[in-house]
């Protein structure tokens, strides 16, 4: 989820902490636990410093993996001890415990996901039926905490919304599921799907689609359940191995790959001295333009002249971002 969802919730979490006994002592103390813990998994953030590879690697990673489920807990039950007097540390270390762990399970279900099950697996885990920002969700949560400072009790500001979130997350799944099915009869001409990817949009009747076979890439949106696929293309072979092998461990083309679920791949030369390897991930068409992509120019020798992985909205800022570095 995005970082207003993830405040809206520490809040919300405070405000069902100031109803158990031993958080009495301090209600800075509460807020701070539960605010904290709400958002210290996305601490890895900073990495955006560094570069874009760096940060798609690690973000949602190792911060949000079992181990750190249960290292970051520790560590704000530590912080609150040192700064604040009159604390149960053992309440103080559930309710962290209890912040931190709905941070990472809410963020399993959009298109991100994440490697919440790491070291078991470094598999992304990505549900893809929750947007990274969902308005009827961060609405809910507001609602919930006005109803609170307002006046009305936690439970009874609280308890029926997640009734309500529980009820609408099944939704959802259950949109999927539908919109999945509708796609692939729209292909039904062909019988070889790769895969299949259907993920929401900020609109609740609005979800991004797009499925491989083995022929060809479809991608587009779902309205209601109507499916307007906007681009359709032949499915290159992947690029040789003669030359994958001098790209592959490229820190931005690795990341990609690693990253990315469903992607196309192209080559081309650019000229005589310049040869271009672009992928491309079909999670994100917008306006007619893929915007994550990762992308490696090799010279006439095989090396690699420039690289560059991330966001970009046009294909002249790409050209500016790859040639900056």
């Amino acid at each position: 989820m995005d970082t207003g969802t993830h405040i809206v919730m520490g809040i919300g979490l405070t405000a069902l902490a100031t109803q158990d006994p031993a958080m009495t002592g301090s209600f800075a103390a509460t807020a701070t636990t539960l605010i904290i813990g709400s958002l210290i998994p996305d601490s890895d953030t900073v990495l955006k410093l560094k570069d874009n590879a760096t940060y798609i690697s690690n973000h949602r990673g190792i911060t949000h993996s079992i181990p750190f489920t249960i290292l970051w807990p520790l560590l704000i039950t530590l912080f609150i001890f040192t700064f604040f007097k009159n604390i149960d540390t053992g309440h103080i270390w559930l309710w962290a415990q209890l912040a931190v762990f709905l941070h990472v399970f809410v963020d399993i279900f959009n298109s991100y996901g994440t490697q919440a099950l790491r070291p078991i697996t470094n598999k992304w885990i990505q549900l893809s039926v929750i947007n990274t920002f969902d308005p009827i969700i961060f609405s809910l949560l507001c609602i919930g905490i006005i109803l609170w400072i307002i006046g009305l009790h936690p439970y009874i500001s609280f308890f029926p919304i997640v009734g309500i979130l529980v009820v609408y997350y099944i939704i959802r799944f259950r949109m999927q599921a539908i919109i999945k099915q509708q796609a692939l009869k729209q292909i039904k001409q062909e019988h070889n799907p790769v895969k299949v990817f259907v993920a929401p949009t900020m609109r609740f009747m609005e979800w991004r689609v797009a499925i491989q076979t083995e022929a060809h890439d479809y991608v587009g949106r779902s309205y209601g359940r109507n499916i307007v696929f906007s681009d359709k293309s032949k499915r290159h072979s992947f690029p040789s191995n003669d030359l994958m092998k001098y790209v592959k461990d490229d820190k931005n083309i690795k990341t990609f790959l690693n990253f990315s679920s469903i992607y196309r791949w192209q080559t081309r030369k650019l000229d005589d001295d310049t040869t271009e390897i672009r992928l491309i991930d079909l999670r994100y068409l917008k306006n007619g333009h893929y915007s994550f992509v990762a992308i490696a120019h090799l010279d006439e020798c095989m090396n690699i002249d420039h690289s560059y992985i991330g966001w970009v909205f046009s294909e002249d800022k790409l050209q500016k971002k790859l040639f900056a570095k």
